[in-house]
């Protein structure tokens, strides 16, 4: 788990060093009719820390892993991520997900490992767990730094994407 606590600390750092150098602008934009921008993209993730936030802490006194999902999108219109300036959303994903890590690496080896059922990862977890087999919170952990990385590279590869073609657009100076 150590290694893993590693990667995820500097996959934080690294992302929010790369966040900070989007515009304001370039968070807003919309690499697709009806996608997230990376504004709302990183709210989700904001919405995805604080849930997964209450899981972790939840989950070390309980035997299960049942916990209640929530409408992403809902949460996302409600906070109007879209309205918010870029560099708090980036401080405020940055320092969430550092608390997280820090919660976590504390969580007792025997408790991060204890096969637990029920559990509803079969519903919320971004590589879905089937129902009838024993969940441990490790594995919950893993997959929200696996569900936050795979928005991250999202982000990534539309601004990658934008930059290309604005690079490669016909100049208007004739």
């Amino acid at each position: 788990m150590k290694d893993a606590l590693e990667d995820f600390e500097r996959t934080v750092e690294a992302a929010a060093e790369r966040l900070r150098g989007l515009t304001e602008a370039e968070a807003e934009a919309r690499p697709a009719s009806g996608a997230w921008s990376a504004k709302e993209t990183l709210g989700h993730l904001i919405d995805s820390a604080a849930n997964n936030h209450q899981r972790f802490v939840r989950a070390q006194f309980r035997n299960d892993l049942d916990f209640p999902g929530y409408v992403q999108d809902e949460w996302l219109a409600a906070q109007h991520y879209q309205e918010t300036s870029w560099p708090r959303l980036v401080e405020l994903w940055r320092l969430y997900s550092l608390h997280l890590l820090h919660v976590v690496s504390r969580i007792p080896a025997e408790e991060l490992g204890r096969p637990r059922r029920p559990h509803s990862l079969h519903k919320i977890a971004f590589k879905l767990v089937d129902e009838n087999e024993a969940a441990t919170l490790e594995y919950l952990i893993h997959d929200y730094v696996e569900h936050l990385k795979h928005h991250l590279h999202q982000i990534q590869t539309a601004d990658e994407r934008a930059r290309d073609e604005a690079a490669t657009a016909p100049s208007q100076d004739g």
